[in-house]
């Protein structure tokens, strides 16, 4: 008997757009079942009929051979029923613990909630601060906020949504064993991901969706990667388009676009972490990748770079030889530097807010010298970003919490990439992104540094790096390795780094080299 079955469910919005278009599928207790589809597929409605927070217009639920309807959240965790979201579900101004608590069933006391957080995070190798506030955490630390949160409640029934979107390999793997000990404990497990090695390697079933509808059921470990990716998208993904020849054969990187020496911030304990002495150089035709666990100072070293914590700054950051150490986010768009944050909801857009409306966070093309914003050029640039990037959405006027995950990274990065970058940073780039569109992302950066212009890409996906880095360095404790080609750096090497284990006497000669010379 499967312990959650859906029979022909179905669920529209208003404006007529069907998610769910009679979905059935069953997922039994010990089982981990993959649910796959292409950005916009209907994955995370589907998730939240089960969790609750919507409810189908037909179908049926049933859960241990009895129907199950399910009004809310908090009926199904009474249910046994845990959800982790890829777009977080967490309050900003409370502690980990304080947000655990929150989800818990049971009564306890919150020291005793602390207690818990630590011994789960140990068991399953996601270890974390209790008393740290939530803002102050990064994204990949957010992630295994919602993942502690979810096993505390000791669920019969788990629905994980893009977990290991930003987790390291090696953490991905600690919670592969964590999911797989909960599978032979008898819980059922729902897994969506765009990571179709992993799915492949973790899932018994898979139930394809295409449109909203399913399209097909396999066993993963069955097929190659290329054959899901087919079943998804039901044609062979774009292919990345990289330049021609070999590292030796590309023209060399330009001189330095943006120059950073000695940067350091020190950030009020627990609300961040703190950069000591970061030289890094992003020169035009390159891109530079950014390694390492989340949390080791890469969200802070993205927004000095930016310029959302210039007050705080010691060092110098130079723009072709001016400094712009003391400028902020706007004077810096201005001279051609565009970012976009590892935090989408909430940083990036503005969630209730419409797409026109959140192309006004950076780009002012459509406001009046007296500050007056004209709606039909707002509507207008809005409308060009969707169709040329392919963004599915319901026109310019949806509001950006409406989108799925991919499509509003499509959308975000959209925004700024039309904007003709200088200097391009982008944070997690193909997190919650499916195969054909991370491939067009990809071959966009690519694009952007054939181009001449300097690209910084910050991920935890060390084959993603790989695949599209000219250049890496690794954070670790709010420092920066040495830099070194990517042909001339191996996985095994950039996990010790990740433990800033790095050569610290040759990076400080060359240090000290660089400051000789300009002297």
């Amino acid at each position: 008997m499967s312990r959650l079955e859906l029979v022909d469910v179905s669920k529209r919005y208003p404006g007529g757009v069907t998610a769910n278009d009679r979905v059935s599928l069953a997922v039994s207790a010990g089982e981990i079942h993959a649910v796959l589809g292409e950005n916009g597929a209907g994955k995370s409605t589907l998730m939240k009929l089960i969790y609750g927070m919507l409810q189908p217009d037909s179908g049926e639920l049933r859960w241990n051979g009895e129907p199950l309807v399910v009004p809310g959240p908090h009926a199904a965790r009474q249910r046994g029923i845990s959800m982790v979201f890829q777009h977080f579900s967490l309050f900003e101004s409370l502690t980990v613990a304080q947000n655990v608590w929150l989800g818990l069933e049971r009564r306890c006391s919150l020291s005793e909630v602390e207690s818990e957080v630590r011994r789960v995070g140990d068991q399953y190798g996601i270890p974390l601060d209790p008393d740290r506030p939530v803002h102050a955490l990064s994204v990949g630390e957010r992630q295994r906020v919602e993942i502690l949160r979810a096993l505390s409640s000791r669920p019969e029934l788990l629905i994980l949504d893009e977990p290991t979107s930003v987790l390291t390999p090696q953490a991905a793997q600690a919670l592969f064993v964590t999911l797989r000990k909960l599978a032979a404990e008898g819980c059922a497990i729902l897994y969506i991901s765009h990571k179709l090695g992993e799915i492949r390697e973790l899932c018994q079933t898979a139930t394809v969706l295409r449109a909203g509808r399913v399209v097909g059921t396999c066993e993963p470990a069955r097929e190659s990667t290329a054959s899901l990716a087919r079943l998804m998208l039901g044609e062979t993904p774009p292919q990345l388009q990289r330049r021609p020849g070999t590292a030796e054969e590309r023209p060399a990187p330009r001189e330095a676009t943006l120059q950073v020496e000695a940067l350091s911030v020190d950030d009020d304990p627990g609300y961040g972490v703190p950069l000591r002495g970061i030289d890094l150089e992003l020169r035009g035709g390159e891109i530079l990748g950014v390694a390492g666990v989340s949390g080791n100072g890469q969200r802070e070293l993205l927004c000095a770079l930016a310029g959302e914590s210039s007050s705080r700054l010691r060092g110098s950051i130079r723009w072709r030889g001016t400094d712009i150490t003391d400028t902020g986010p706007k004077e810096r768009r201005r001279l051609g530097l565009r970012f976009v944050p590892e935090e989408r909801l909430g940083r990036a857009v503005v969630p209730s807010l419409s797409l026109a409306q959140n192309t006004l966070l950076t780009r002012p093309e459509a406001v009046t010298r007296a500050g007056f914003w004209r709606r039909g050029a707002l509507r207008a640039l809005a409308s060009r970003l969707l169709a040329a990037h392919d963004v599915k959405a319901q026109g310019p006027d949806a509001p950006a919490s409406s989108l799925s995950g991919g499509n509003l990274q499509k959308f975000i990065l959209a925004r700024e990439l039309d904007a003709a970058p200088q200097v391009f940073l982008v944070a997690q780039p193909t997190w919650g992104v499916d195969v054909g569109a991370a491939a067009q992302i990809k071959s966009r950066l690519l694009a952007l540094r054939d181009a001449g212009h300097a690209v910084l890409v910050v991920s935890e996906d060390l084959d993603e790096l790989f695949e599209i880095c000219d250049a890496l360095v690794v954070m670790a404790g709010g420092e920066v390795s040495p830099r070194l080609r990517a042909d001339e750096l191996r996985a095994d090497q950039i996990g010790e780094w990740m433990s800033g284990l790095w050569p610290r006497a040759r990076d400080a000669t060359r240090r000290e080299e660089r400051h000789v010379a300009r002297a």
